[in-house]
């Protein structure tokens, strides 16, 4: 028996073909059920079918072939024969005619089926008999030209089981006798020839067979789905006649009145209105209150909505329609329905009503009304967001212009905030900025507007208020917010700096204004924390100074017209360099020189820091691999570079390339550093320790951080800032924190220079007090790379001059 293909139900297979009709009896009684008997015999008629509207083809086609060999061979072939051969062919071929003509009125069951499919393949095997007798008698005594024809004849023959559908062996049935009687034909000429055309008539029999036993399996499948697609239609029907009883949607319906007609559950929970009342009524019923509904006078004279009016027009003009919203009011409470609906004739064209579907969208409206706050208004702080912002600016701005009557934006900016935001977490970083939130909102009056641009960004947007106004609502924005916050028990402390612009003075566009805010915000934040600043013409020109820097500092990366001078450091106890610190220099063209001071916050601030830095990197290592082993190279990096992941990759880098030891390597990191220490830090921290490479913390002592950091991250040297050096021999405070400084240093082996030193005193000083280097002036200024070996070489020389005039002078005191 046939295996069912993979996927195909082995129930609606069983029984369906000629070799299984033994199966049948206990089997189905024991695993039968009803619908699978119904399967198995719509699936039987469906392959009994199939094959008799097939069969019609290949009839007609067997007594045109006879027809020809009884042409093509009358006279040349033995009389009786061909007569018989042609009496047997049109005898099945009738006998064939009159059965499809039967089995296309009766009703059969699955017994009958079954026995008709025997007959089929009676009737076929039958033909294929006759059929492959006519090789055998004709091809031995034939001439060239008639074996031709007996060949093309018989190949025609041997395709016509492609048409004979899909029961099980029905085909093979047929093509057997007729290869059987080519081969016994071909065998008795006993020629080469006939030995080639018997291996090709092998390949060609052995193809058809595997072609014709896949598509009958095909045919099979087919019907069964076909089968499987009319019990869906059947199963949907009765879904459909569930779905307008219990699903969200329903269904609505009119007579050529308008009436109501076939009336749902589902309408009638819908709606609030009772089945019996629905009934007969106008469809306008469904769009008013059904508290009014059959009040005297109450229920004609109910408003419709827009909706519901234009859809009662539609039906009334008799024109289909699709998703009509429409707002109605059921029981006191606001819904809104989606109809759609057409109208319905009959085969005159006669108009019978309308038919539509309607579904119930009231929650959809109401989460689109949500989405639509959710865009114009902050989520975690619920104030107006920059888009609203934006749109409410443009009215202003309009008006200001045109009435004269100006508008102030304040841009404010928290203090601190990101700090409190890493140290105790996002949660309570979002508490403190709902806290800041509803603390600015209860200073603005209602005809002003409180946003929040993202961060720690807020906005105040001041119609019909001057400047001083202005600053006074600045003024007490930072002292308001400024109040310290206890948040789940933890007490956090921010400020607010504070820019204003006005409009139209300022600007008459929100994004200008805003810019113009920004820019005075930018003043502000410079000046200190908590300060508020307003917009100066100034202010612009500054900035477009900036700019320009900007531009011109991009041209000088790609064009190279950054260079490294290196300073010395100088050891105390024998006058030797120990190390040289790379100082970055630009010569602007045209221009000339620009100041670090002046151009490395704008590389910062443009992100073109990271590139000036991974080149100094790189062209430092490259130049101090050629000095003595015994000098360092020192490079600065800037606090945004040491927050970048990429760090230690471009540390390794420039070492690899230009072959120094990391040892020989010392970056100098600010105390800015810890001020903002993430996870990223602290890892670039470890692993540049672990690499080899000595950290150095600059300017010590003029930052915000705690001494705890040389604890929980030891450096290698600390570089006391000049401030201190420039006033230790006229201030003692300084000469106090210098040797405090020294002091702690040597209890944690950490090496000192001091910077900015000038004056021999000042070396003196700093040598009595065990300071181990000194940088600065008095030995040597910042020197291209040419002039390092020359520096090596002079600068002992010079260190004894100094301290030898000294010791003179102590003698001679």
């Amino acid at each position: 028996m046939l295996s069912p293909p993979k996927g195909f139900p082995a129930n609606l297979v069983r029984g369906t073909t000629g070799d299984d009709q033994a199966d049948e009896g206990p089997a189905d009684a024991t695993h039968g059920t009803a619908a699978s008997d119904r399967n198995r015999i719509a699936i039987a008629v469906g392959q009994l079918d199939e094959t008799l509207h097939l069969g019609m083809h290949i009839v007609l086609v067997q007594v045109i072939v006879a027809v020809m060999v009884l042409i093509l061979f009358w006279g040349r072939a033995p009389t009786a024969y061909l007569l018989s051969l042609f009496t047997v062919v049109l005898s099945l071929a009738l006998v064939s005619i009159a059965g499809m003509r039967f089995q296309r009125r009766a009703r059969a069951s699955l017994a009958q089926v079954m026995t008709k499919q025997r007959v089929i393949s009676g009737l076929v095997l039958t033909l294929g008999l006759a059929w492959g007798t006519f090789p055998v008698v004709l091809y031995g005594h034939a001439d060239a030209d008639e074996r031709n024809y007996i060949i093309a004849l018989c190949v025609g023959l041997l395709t016509t089981p492609y048409a004979l559908g899909p029961i099980r062996h029905v085909a093979s049935r047929f093509i057997v006798p007729v290869a059987a009687g080519c081969f016994v034909a071909l065998a008795s000429r006993g020629d080469d020839p006939s030995e080639v055309l018997a291996l090709l008539l092998a390949l060609f029999v052995w193809s058809i067979l595997s072609n014709t036993r896949r598509i009958g399996r095909f045919s099979t499948l087919r019907i069964a789905d076909r089968v499987q697609l009319a019990e869906q239609s059947e199963t949907i029907s009765l879904l459909l006649n569930d779905f307008t009883e219990n699903a969200s949607e329903w269904l609505w319906e009119t007579d050529r009145d308008g009436r109501l007609q076939n009336v749902s559950q589902r309408l009638v929970q819908i709606s609030g209105i009772p089945a019996a009342r629905l009934l007969g009524a106008s469809l306008e019923s469904l769009f008013r209150d059904e508290r009014a509904f059959g009040a005297e006078g109450g229920k004609a004279n109910a408003v419709l909505s827009e909706g519901a009016v234009e859809v009662v027009a539609l039906v009334a003009e008799r024109k289909a329609f699709r998703e009509r919203v429409v707002e109605v009011c059921v029981a006191g409470a606001v819904q809104w329905w989606r109809l759609s609906g057409k109208p319905l004739h009959d085969g005159s064209g006669r108009f019978l009503g309308f038919r539509g579907v309607g579904v119930d969208i009231t929650a959809a409206r109401e989460s689109e009304a949500q989405i639509a706050h959710l865009a114009n208004y902050d989520f975690l702080t619920g104030l107006a967001n920059r888009a609203l912002f934006q749109d409410l600016a443009s009215m202003e701005c309009e008006r200001a212009e045109r009435t004269g009557v100006p508008c102030a934006l304040l841009y404010l900016d928290l203090d601190g905030f990101k700090i409190v935001n890493d140290t105790f977490g996002h949660a309570l970083g979002d508490a403190l900025l709902t806290r800041v939130a509803d603390r600015l909102s209860g200073l603005v009056q209602p005809n002003g507007l409180v946003a929040r641009l993202g961060g720690d960004e807020f906005a105040i947007l001041l119609p019909c208020i001057d400047g001083d106004d202005a600053l006074a609502l600045a003024r007490a924005a930072i002292e308001r917010l400024s109040v310290p916050y206890v948040i789940d028990g933890v007490q956090v402390e921010i400020g607010v700096s504070v820019g204003i612009a006005l409009a139209p003075n300022d600007a008459n566009t929100p994004e200008a204004l805003l810019g113009r805010a920004d820019l005075a915000l930018y003043r502000a934040k410079a000046a200190g924390r908590g300060e508020v600043s307003e917009f100066t013409p100034d202010l612009e020109t500054s900035v477009l100074k900036r700019r320009d820097l900007e531009v011109d500092l991009k041209r000088a990366i790609a064009q190279g017209e950054l260079s490294l001078h290196y300073q010395p450091l100088v050891g105390l106890e024998r006058g030797e360099v120990r190390c040289f610190e790379a100082l970055l220099r630009w010569s602007r063209d045209p221009g000339g020189p620009v100041s670090p001071a002046d151009f490395i916050p704008v590389a910062e601030a443009s992100g073109l820091i990271g590139s000036i830095g991974r080149w100094v990197l790189h062209q430092a290592c490259r130049e101090a691999a050629l000095w003595p082993e015994s000098i360092r190279i020192a490079v600065n990096i800037s606090p945004i570079q040491f927050r970048n992941a990429d760090l230690v990759l471009d540390v390794f880098q420039a070492l690899e390339a230009s072959g120094l030891a990391p040892d020989r390597l010392e970056l100098e990191i600010t105390e800015s550093v810890f001020l903002e220490m993430n996870a990223t830090t602290i890892s670039n921290f470890r692993e540049l320790r672990a690499l080899g490479v000595r950290i150095a913390l600059d300017d010590f002592g003029t930052g915000y951080s705690s001494l705890s950091y040389l604890i929980r991250f030891p450096v290698d040297k600390i570089k006391i800032d000049r401030s201190f050096i420039k006033d230790m021999g006229t201030r003692h405070e300084c000469l106090a924190i210098i040797e405090a400084i020294l002091t702690l240093a040597a209890k944690l082996s950490i090496t000192v220079t001091a910077e900015g030193v000038e004056t021999v005193e000042q070396a003196i000083m700093l040598r009595a007090r065990g300071c181990d280097d000194i940088q600065g002036f008095l030995f040597s200024p910042g020197r291209p790379d040419h002039a390092v070996k020359g520096l090596v070489a002079t600068l002992p020389s010079r260190f004894a001059e100094v301290f030898r005039d000294d010791q003179e002078t102590d003698v001679a005191a």
